[in-house]
């Protein structure tokens, strides 16, 4: 066998990965290696960025003293972060090198994730401190942009819709391995004294397997402290077992100087998340002077032109560089159709524990016009923790499957099929909102509810693939890692958009106009799609 293409320790020189003989010798093994190290890792992100959208719900059930419309706030707030941090990321492997940035934007995750822990023992404490480990939170939803930019490095055009798939596909995972494990963890002292004391369930909670009474014990805290066990033996793998490929960072430096990289610029992304959430968010916790349709440009433009002004020495040429992708249209199509796909998973998955609760947990009993006169508390309610989980399974099981699909038959032919099922999906599922929140007896709207969920989750994971699959083909190598990080940035502010467009539907009473409204903006992405991609002159023609 030929030696000259070994990899040299972290470090591989030479990659050529559609060069088909380098791939078979050499490259498939590198790559795959890779990849096997970098879901895990990614699944972990996911974990600790999502892990709000549970944990909300039982500090309802345990009685802190915060309002729904508050709790509502921590979930949207780590999904801004999140979405703000995978700016940066997106270009910090051709910055800092695949290697280091896996292996330290991994091992960052235990900060908030032990920081977490500690808070949540203190139910007196403010909601700021709560809101500041949901800021903190958001490291694991910048990581995916990182991830997937990696990842994209690694493998031929031909697979990089399988590839990028099984990356995003099973790190999707933590969104319901989170769902799944935290509500079991929450039962057991995991970490005896040094976890600290339980506190005691107010109301009904729930697993996967059923309800869990008032008055059980409750280490919530584990919510956080759970993650810490995965997380330590991850870093060391990504660091010993990952790659640097230096034809993609030819100027990385020593580890410590891309940490120094790594770090100034993740620092630099809260900047604009902590400005545009304390203009956005009403008082005692922010000013409330702009709508969040103003909060989310806002908080793009400040990203992009802090990392630009801060970027120093080599930084600042590579980064130059990457900036030519937005003057791309295709950078710009591509960003909104990614929003139908990932921006509903994630969007949805953050809001779904806390809208089953809220919906399903109270009955409404109306006049004879229709109009709510009082609720009452729904002894037949849901657990969220029993079902919130199933739809970010779907969704993430399948999206493997959406790459591959459209390896096969083209990315654009299967976002179109997938845009129109989620239309219809859409509104059926805002209707049967309506329905559910004007009833006495909400429950029993809850299977339609639920499998209307599955249904959007299903597409949405389909078109994860196809989307990414068509970046992969429409893109050259050096561009096509930017645009997915970038594209993945923006359509994590779902992770934003939904807690805050449901919650306050659900809080006019109208929960229906939140899932109308997303319909609308599907149909809207179909025709884009068509038009960019399917009709007969098409920019490019996929197929």
């Amino acid at each position: 066998m030929n030696t000259t293409n070994r990899p040299s320790g972290a470090d591989v020189a030479d990659w050529r990965p559609e060069d088909n003989a380098f791939w078979e010798q050499t490259g498939r093994r590198i790559a795959y290696r890779n990849l096997w190290i970098s879901v895990p890792a990614l699944l972990c992100g996911f974990a600790v960025w999502g892990m709000w959208g549970i944990i909300t719900v039982q500090m309802l059930n345990l009685g802190f003293p915060f309002t729904q419309a508050e709790l509502f706030t921590l979930t949207a707030i780590s999904g801004i972060a999140g979405a703000t941090m995978r700016i940066p990321a997106s270009f910090l492997i051709r910055l800092a090198g695949g290697r280091n940035t896996i292996f330290l934007t991994t091992a960052m995750l235990l900060a908030p994730a032990i920081g977490t822990g500690i808070a949540l023992q203190h139910k007196e404490w403010p909601l700021w401190a709560f809101q500041l480990m949901a800021l903190w939170s958001g490291v694991g939803g910048g990581n995916f942009a990182s991830s997937m930019s990696n990842i994209s490095t690694f493998f031929p055009k031909r697979l990089q819709g399988t590839a990028l798939g099984l990356n995003a596909g099973i790190g999707n995972f933590g969104v319901t391995t989170m769902q799944i494990v935290i509500p079991l963890v929450m039962t057991v002292g995991l970490l005896g004294s040094f976890g600290g004391e339980p506190m005691t369930l107010m109301k009904d909670s729930g697993w996967i397997f059923g309800k869990i009474a008032a008055g059980t014990p409750t280490w919530i805290q584990n919510a956080g402290f759970a993650w810490v066990l995965s997380l330590v033996p991850l870093s060391l793998l990504c660091w010993f077992g990952m790659n640097n490929l230096k034809t993609v960072t030819p100027d990385a430096g020593h580890p410590i100087t891309a940490f120094a990289k790594i770090t100034w610029l993740y620092t630099l992304a809260f900047i604009p998340s902590i400005l545009g959430l304390y203009l956005y968010l009403p008082a005692p916790t922010g000013l409330g002077l702009i709508s969040m349709w103003v909060a989310i440009p806002l908080d793009i433009v400040s990203a992009l032109l802090i990392m630009k002004l801060a970027a120093f020495g080599p930084m600042k040429e590579n980064v130059a560089r990457q900036f030519a992708i937005f003057s791309d249209k295709h950078t710009w199509s591509l960003t909104a159709l990614y929003i139908v796909t990932f921006g509903s998973f994630i969007g949805f998955s953050m809001a779904l524990p806390l809208s089953i609760t809220v919906i399903f947990g109270i009955s409404h009993v109306t006049d004879a016009n229709g109009v709510v006169q009082h609720v009452l508390k729904n002894p037949n309610a849901p657990s969220a923790f029993t079902y919130a989980w199933i739809g970010p399974f779907v969704g993430a099981a399948v999206r493997p499957i959406g790459g591959w699909i459209s390896d096969k038959v083209g990315g654009s032919i299967v976002t179109q099929i997938i845009s129109a099922v989620m239309v219809v999906a859409s509104v059926a599922v805002g209707y049967v909102m309506m329905q559910a929140y004007t009833s006495p007896t909400p429950e029993l709207y809850f299977p339609q509810f639920l499998g209307l969920f599955v249904v959007l989750f299903f597409a949405s994971g389909i078109g994860n693939g196809s989307t990414f699959r068509t970046i992969g083909v429409i893109f050259d190598r050096t561009q096509a890692g930017p645009v997915l990080g970038w594209t993945s940035a923006v359509a994590a502010y779902g992770a934003f958009v939904a807690p805050i467009v449901i919650g306050n539907q659900i809080k006019a009473g109208s929960p229906q106009y939140a899932m109308y409204g997303f319909a609308v903006f599907y149909a809207l992405c179909l025709v884009l799609n068509w038009w960019f991609y399917l009709r007969r002159n098409a920019y490019v023609k996929n197929p």
